[in-house]
């Protein structure tokens, strides 16, 4: 578990610098705030086709090949988002980029596979943890080598910063990662793709909790791709603040997910929590929407990433368990190419919203789409509680 933490960790290092960057490199080729939030959707779009394939590989030939392929992916992708001449080159990349994006789901049923039940919350907490870390050092490094300036950004060197980072990733799971599926394992049945996603998502109690994520994933995405346009419209920002506050959110849910995670889990369950998590989302965003001063915006991002820091562990440790111990990549793929809808048409919503309704409308609407989320998973908790 360590080296899956530090190779997850790495990895997404890389995929946060390049977030502070994107808005800014769309807008360098005359994108709009509609074609800015495409460019950000366009990695997911791509991600959406390749993510239940790439789980349901992983749970035939291993966690390790579908890591390795994944991380080489990422490298090849960034240097192609370095020399982009244009906006249609930077889509692919991004696209490129998404369509290699492997490395979550994988991770997720590495622990699934390492884990008993009981601590499999705790587990996912692990790997949200290095997503969070990810997002603090990512984003404030990429910020740092892109600049302050809107008008003078530098986009080839946090470009090739993500993948050098990619490629350590790629060494260290080559060199350090073993294998978590058992060998002596009979394979698990081939079922064409769409099967596959039929059976989960009509298999009743995993089903309504990708349901949840998709929902809670789409509200964050559309927040987190207009940000950029919101911010140097209110304070004047750049690259580099936007990644000082992506940075900070990170800090507050790595900290959560490594430290707390667990002991809340047990005290409360991970419905519970989850219920909670989404209405300190709904909270946070409200409170961007509303913002004045920095302080203000500041005490909204810490709202954010505790909600996201509860959230998504206890989502995914309940996918998880919903799974059988030999369609784990199945399901958690499954569950990944529904997030990456949600980060397709997220952004496209919020895109939409930012240009026709005003520059806080993508927060106002997100709030609003969450609570009735969070409403229901209440609903969920109390059912569990009464079955026990």
């Amino acid at each position: 578990m360590p080296t899956l933490f530090l190779i997850v960790f790495v990895d997404l290092v890389g995929f946060g610098i390049v977030i502070p960057l994107l808005p800014f490199y769309a807008e360098h080729f005359g994108a709009g705030p509609e074609v800015v939030t495409m460019v950000m959707a366009s990695y997911s779009l791509a991600q959406l086709v390749t993510a239940p394939l790439w789980g349901r590989l992983s749970d035939r030939i291993g966690r390790r090949p579908v890591l390795m392929a994944s991380m080489a992916g990422s490298v090849v992708s960034y240097l192609l988002l370095a020399w982009a001449p244009s906006l249609a080159i930077l889509i692919v990349a991004r696209f490129a980029a998404g369509a290699m994006a492997g490395n979550i789901a994988a991770a997720q049923a590495y622990v699934a596979d390492v884990t008993p039940p009981e601590r499999r919350a705790q587990g996912m907490g692990l790997i949200g943890a290095a997503f969070g870390l990810g997002f603090i050092l990512g984003p404030a490094i990429g910020g740092l080598l892109a600049g302050h300036d809107p008008a003078n950004v530098d986009f080839m060197a946090p470009a090739l910063a993500a993948a050098a980072l990619s490629a350590v990733a790629f060494l260290g799971t080559v060199l350090l990662l073993r294998e978590s599926l058992d060998p002596n394992a009979p394979p698990p049945p081939r079922i064409a793709r769409i099967v596959a996603v039929r059976r989960v998502l009509t298999g009743g109690g995993v089903a309504r909790f990708i349901l949840i994520g998709f929902a809670t994933i789409a509200v964050f995405a559309g927040m987190e791709t207009t940000f950029a346009l919101w911010s140097s419209r209110t304070f004047g920002w750049g690259p580099a603040q936007n990644g000082y506050l992506f940075a900070f959110v990170g800090v507050i849910g790595a900290i959560l997910q490594g430290a707390a995670i667990g002991p809340l889990t047990r005290r409360f369950g991970e419905a519970r929590l989850l219920a909670a998590g989404l209405l300190l989302i709904a909270a946070g965003l409200l409170g961007i929407a509303a913002t004045t001063t920095v302080v203000m915006l500041f005490a909204s991002a810490a709202l954010l990433g505790l909600g996201f820091g509860m959230a998504n562990p206890s989502l995914a440790a309940l996918v998880s368990r919903g799974a059988g111990p030999a369609d784990q990549g199945m399901v958690l793929g499954v569950n990944q190419s529904a997030g990456s809808l949600a980060r397709v048409l997220g952004p496209l919503a919020a895109g939409v919203a930012f240009a026709h309704l005003g520059k806080s409308a993508p927060f106002l609407l997100g709030a609003i789409a969450i609570l009735p989320v969070a409403l229901i998973v209440l609903a969920i908790a109390r059912e569990a509680g009464r079955r026990r």
